[in-house]
This record gives C-alpha cells, sequence and structure tokens, in this order.
C-alpha cells in the first residue's frame, strides 16, 4: 500500500465528525477500507468497530489492536434568550483556544462560531474566559429557535480540513484518527501468523470506555494500542526534552498514568524496529493514558503496549504530523505482529 493511501485514508478519517459518544460517521468512514479485508466486522453495543482478520494458523495467539474512533469536542448544554449555544468540553481542550474558532453543530455540520468579544472592548486581553462563560453563535435569533437547530446534547466539533502543509499534513483530530490510519492499513494487508482482532473504540477521550468493553469481549493474549501523540517539539526556552519529535519515527510509551508497558512486549517491539532499522523513539515523560490503560486489566490480564503517530497540536483545532511517521508506524506493528510468538509472551 502507498503512502498516498495512507493519506487519503487519513485525510477521509480526520474531516469525520466524531466526538466521544457520536462515533458514527467515522464507523461509516472506515467499513468500506475493510471490506473483503476481514473475516468478521460488527459494532457491538458501545459502538466499537470490531473486526476479526484470521492468521495462517502459524500460531495460536489472539491480539487485540484497537485505535479510538472519538476526538475531542464540544456539547450543547443549554441555550441562550438571543439564540446562542452554552457548551461544555467532551474531552480535554485548552479554553485559550476555544473564542474566535469555526466550528460545525451536529451531523449536518450547520457552521458556528465560538463568540468572542471585540479586542476594543476587552478589560483584558490576557484573561482566560472559562467554558462556562463561551457561547456558539450559529446566527439565530431566538432560544426556541437555537433549541430546534441543536438540542440539548447536539456534538460540536472544530471546522478543520485535513490538508498538506509543506512536507506535513494538517487536520483535526489526529489524536486518533492517524492510529485509526494505521488500524486500517494493518487491516487491508496480508494475514498474520496469528488472530488479529482490530478494534476502532468508542469513548477514550471520556475513560478508556469503549477499550475496556473490547478487552473483555475479545480476550486477548496481547495488545497494541494504536495512538497519535503530543510532539512537543518547537523551540523551548529552557533545554527540556520534546515529548516526541516529528520525523523519528513511531512513539513508544513506556509508562503514563493509565498503564506500564509489558516489559515482554516493550523488549519485542525495540528489537524489532532496530532489526527492521525502523526509526523509534520513546514517549517523555509519562503522561496522559490510551486504550492499553483499560485493557491490561480485563479479565485476568492482558500484555499492553501503546505505539503511536507523533502529532503537534492534538486536542486543538488543527495539529500536524508527518507521513513517513505514518509509514513507519504501520511498518513497525506489521514486523512486530508477524514476529510476536507464545514464546515472548512467556505463554508456551
Amino acid at each position: 500500500m502507498s503512502n498516498e493511501t495512507y493519506i487519503e485514508i487519513l485525510k477521509a478519517l480526520s474531516d469525520a465528525p466524531g466526538t466521544s459518544g457520536d462515533e458514527i460517521e467515522v464507523r461509516r468512514r472506515v467499513r468500506p477500507y475493510l471490506e473483503g479485508h476481514v473475516d468478521a466486522l460488527h459494532v457491538d453495543h458501545m459502538g466499537n468497530l470490531v473486526t476479526l482478520k484470521k492468521g495462517t494458523g502459524a500460531n495460536p495467539l489472539r491480539v487485540l489492536v484497537t485505535a479510538h474512533t472519538d476526538e475531542v469536542g464540544f456539547m450543547v448544554m443549554d441555550h441562550t434568550g438571543d439564540g446562542d449555544l452554552k457548551i461544555d468540553t467532551v474531552g480535554g481542550i485548552d479554553p485559550r483556544l476555544a473564542p474566535g474558532l469555526e466550528v460545525r453543530v451536529g451531523s449536518e455540520g450547520l457552521p458556528g462560531v465560538i463568540g468572542l468579544e471585540a479586542i476594543h472592548r476587552a478589560k483584558s486581553i490576557d484573561a482566560v474566559t472559562p467554558f462556562a462563560n463561551l457561547t456558539v453563535d450559529i446566527g439565530a435569533s431566538s432560544k426556541e429557535e437555537a433549541a430546534k437547530l441543536a438540542p440539548i446534547g447536539t456534538r460540536i466539533t472544530f471546522a478543520t480540513r485535513a490538508q498538506q502543509l509543506g512536507n506535513l499534513i494538517a487536520g483535526k483530530a489526529f489524536d486518533d484518527r492517524a492510529g485509526c490510519t494505521v488500524l486500517t492499513a494493518l487491516l487491508m494487508g496480508p494475514p498474520f501468523p496469528c488472530d488479529l482482532y482490530g478494534v476502532y473504540t468508542v469513548q477514550e477521550e471520556v475513560g478508556l470506555r469503549g477499550a475496556r468493553v473490547a478487552g473483555y469481549a475479545t480476550a486477548p493474549d496481547a495488545a497494541f494500542a494504536l495512538e497519535g501523540t503530543i510532539a512537543d517539539d518547537l523551540p523551548k526556552d529552557e533545554d527540556v526534552s520534546p515529548t516526541s519529535v516529528l520525523g523519528k519515527g513511531p512513539v513508544i510509551t513506556v509508562m503514563d498514568r493509565s498503564y506500564v508497558a509489558a516489559t515482554s512486549l516493550l523488549k519485542h517491539v525495540v528489537q524489532t524496529a532496530q532489526h527492521e532499522m525502523i526509526p523509534f523513539q520513546f514517549k517523555q515523560p509519562g503522561i496522559g493514558g490510551t486504550d492499553a490503560g483499560a485493557i491490561h486489566f480485563t479479565r485476568g490480564g492482558v500484555p499492553s503496549i501503546t505505539i503511536a503517530v507523533p502529532c503537534r497540536y492534538i486536542h486543538g483545532p488543527i495539529a500536524l504530523l508527518n507521513p513517513q511517521d505514518l509509514a513507519h508506524t504501520i511498518a513497525l506493528l506489521r514486523a512486530a505482529l508477524e514476529g510476536l510468538t507464545p514464546e515472548i509472551l512467556h505463554l508456551a
């Protein structure tokens, strides 16, 4: 599969709206790529898109690979008398980013803008307006009109559309549509020695909820969580190590707030990258959490590891990634899955 195909998939998934709990459009866009490439596919009661790609039978392992479909965004919580939408965040968003942003409201993508007081009237340009004081203007003139156009519970996403930006790709929701792209590429390729359960999970940004269900339902011997992670690689006043760096390959999370990588998988992934001469890096420091945090303690415990594509400006209106990092992440996962055996997991 070519880099152009990876980028096509990434852009299609990035442009889809999919705030936590409302990931249906992402599932719809993924499914056509999977047709003819997986042996089973269904949507569970949580909304996870669960696939099975049967292995060649060379080993008996059941391996789970997840990527979450949800993105951070907003939800309509109420309506003002003059027709604006009162909102709350879905997932972690810095309030400094919000004022003045163009957004899309609901499944129909109704245009809106997050209100911003004119600079001429601002009492302090340094003050950060809390989300409780922000509203979305959709051009409605009354509370009744606003409630009809965007009822309470309506999701709101950033209005960004994916595009080329020099040698990089820009778009929204690369956390985790980048991981979804990696998983799709794996499922579209030839079978692995093991059975592969590829699950596009839901509600990761609000508590790793879909992953908990997927880990229990598939009962895997090992799990890989795919992510789009922080690349804090811009110049700084202090000599501080970046979380990860664009162009230096997939990012391996040794530990974060939700899990500690299984030693067996960590050693296997690192050795695989070195053997295949695939560039890689470690996430610094151990912040955040991923699907692996929910999967690793399901049933009797699941050896788990997180591997991510580095992305600048995640959880904001626009993110950047290097297509080479995407390609190298796909290559590393494919090689790691092809070489995984019961002996590596100490199951033999």
